[in-house]
């Protein structure tokens, strides 16, 4: 492998603005990549594009709520007219809700957290998976957890949204089998990120992993090279997790 493993490539990355998204960008731009960076907050975007461009880097950035999936359908127009293909998709944006009793949650708070966890990375595959065909080597990774699968007491929405972007994004997996398309969710597990601090406040969050050690699988995940398809792989069970 290159040192550019992602040389002429171009890469959406929602959440951009901080942990996970925020360092993903980064190093998918170090990688080679363009980036095309989603966002809510306009200054978290410029602090990443000032740090991708100051290391030679190339970053446009989209200002836009998840919940706009009307601007999800004008992004995918956008990419098709500047570039005319997308290389790779980070579906990494996500809320948390409120970790309380089912029979609790607040019908809002279960309203978003499904429009963003599931429903907007169902559009964001609705609007790009044109282009996405269009790439020789396509590579689409969802940000997952593992309560999607344990499903703890008192997470319910939160648990439920993921387990339905994993059906969701492992059917897709499973139709584009024949296309240069892979699509795969990751698990991070436990990481030093602000939905972390909330879920588990009087966690000491230098015990855990560190967004920007996550990057590198993420490169990995949405490099050509990267052949599996339809899994969820988990931080923790690969090579870049170091205890």
């Amino acid at each position: 492998m290159t040192d550019k493993p992602l040389s002429g490539r171009v890469t959406l990355v929602t959440g951009a603005t901080r942990g996970i998204g925020f360092h993903a960008a980064l190093a998918l731009a170090a990688a080679g990549s363009q980036i095309i960076a989603v966002g809510r907050t306009q200054g978290g975007l410029e602090d990443l594009d000032d740090a991708i461009t100051s290391a030679g880097g190339e970053c446009t950035l989209v200002p836009m709520d998840l919940k706009n999936y009307d601007g999800i359908d004008q992004l995918g127009g956008i990419i098709n007219e500047r570039w005319g293909r997308l290389d790779g998709l980070f579906g990494n944006a996500g809320v948390l809700g409120d970790i309380t009793p089912a029979n609790q949650v607040e019908p809002k708070v279960f309203d978003n957290v499904f429009a963003v966890n599931m429903t907007a990375n169902y559009r964001l595959i609705r609007s790009l998976d044109p282009l996405l065909r269009m790439s020789d080597a396509a590579r689409a990774v969802f940000v997952t957890s593992s309560v999607s699968i344990t499903r703890p007491a008192f997470w319910g929405a939160y648990a439920a949204s993921k387990a339905a972007l994993d059906t969701f994004v492992q059917t897709y997996a499973k139709e584009v089998e024949i296309t240069n398309i892979k699509a795969n969710l990751l698990n991070p597990g436990g990481t030093a990120t602000k939905m972390r601090a909330k879920a588990k406040p009087g966690e000491n969050p230098d015990t855990l992993p560190q967004p920007q050690d996550i990057a590198p699988l993420i490169v990995d995940m949405l490099s050509p090279a990267y052949q599996a398809n339809g899994e969820i792989v988990v931080f923790r069970e690969t090579e870049y997790f170091k205890v």
